[in-house]
């Protein structure tokens, strides 16, 4: 653990319960709202769509650096990014940052997330205070959000202030994934921040799940490349980590103002 846990607010966190079904295990907190999901028999394997989609990041660097650098997961759920990440793509450094310890116990009992090693560190701690933290700044090549609470009404933090530090945690070149969930004004209203934080030339989105989960990337500088370097990139991900890489390229969308 680390020492920003002795500063966080005085809150009643939920607790972490796990179901199974058809060989499926399901994090819950306190509701029957799905927080998270893992195959049994195949624990890397992304199982929820919008989890794979907020994978869509890989597009965005080259095939040779797809696996490269420092990636940063804000909201723990059911470990399924970190794994993947840690596990799968093997990258030097993963950290993952979940304010619930109840959620942590979880994953590391029911749901394959390794111990804390050379190449992981899952902290315990406030997603916002952590990226407002300027030793974080400018430290990640990948930054992955998903910041509901057990109600999956809002995102937790969704300020422009937050976004903006979301991109100062990112190195030049770097990029988000974040989920949005629930009613189109809050969608809006929340791409237009992450907009004003990143540059309107610098966010896109994928069609909404039909859960209405929709998820947004957002880089740093990033340039976009042409339509044979993405489908290039597109097979490598999908022979590599077997992700429908092909099928994110018919989805994306430019950011457009309302």
């Amino acid at each position: 653990m680390c020492d920003d846990t002795a500063e966080l607010p005085a809150v009643e966190l939920p607790f972490a319960t796990i179901s199974e079904h058809g060989g499926v295990r399901f994090l819950h907190l306190d509701t029957p709202w799905v927080q998270g999901a893992m195959l049994i028999r195949e624990p890397r394997v992304i199982v929820l769509e919008y989890v794979q989609r907020m994978m869509a990041w890989m597009l965005w660097r080259p095939s040779a650096e797809v696996a490269a650098g420092h990636a940063v997961q804000l909201g723990l759920g059911a470990a399924s990014i970190t794994r993947f990440c840690h596990s799968v793509l093997r990258m030097p450094r993963v950290t993952a940052v979940e304010l619930n310890p109840a959620v942590i116990a979880a994953c590391r009992h029911g749901f394959k997330l390794p111990d804390n090693g050379a190449r992981l560190s899952v902290v315990e701690a406030d997603a916002g205070r952590w990226v407002a933290d300027a030793a974080h700044h400018a430290t990640a090549q990948v930054l992955n959000v998903d910041l509901y609470d057990h109600d999956a009404a809002a995102p937790v933090l969704d300020s422009d202030a937050f976004y903006t530090q979301c991109r100062d945690v990112l190195a030049p070149g770097g990029v988000m994934s974040v989920n949005l969930f629930g009613r189109a004004s809050s969608f809006a209203a929340s791409a237009a921040r992450i907009a004003a934080a990143f540059g309107r030339n610098q966010v896109w989105s994928l069609t909404p799940t039909r859960e209405g989960n929709t998820v947004v990337i957002a880089a740093r500088g990033v340039e976009v490349p042409g339509r044979e370097e993405l489908l290039s990139r597109a097979a490598v991900i999908e022979r590599e980590y077997g992700l429908p890489a092909r099928k994110w390229l018919k989805m994306v969308r430019p950011y457009k103002a309302p």
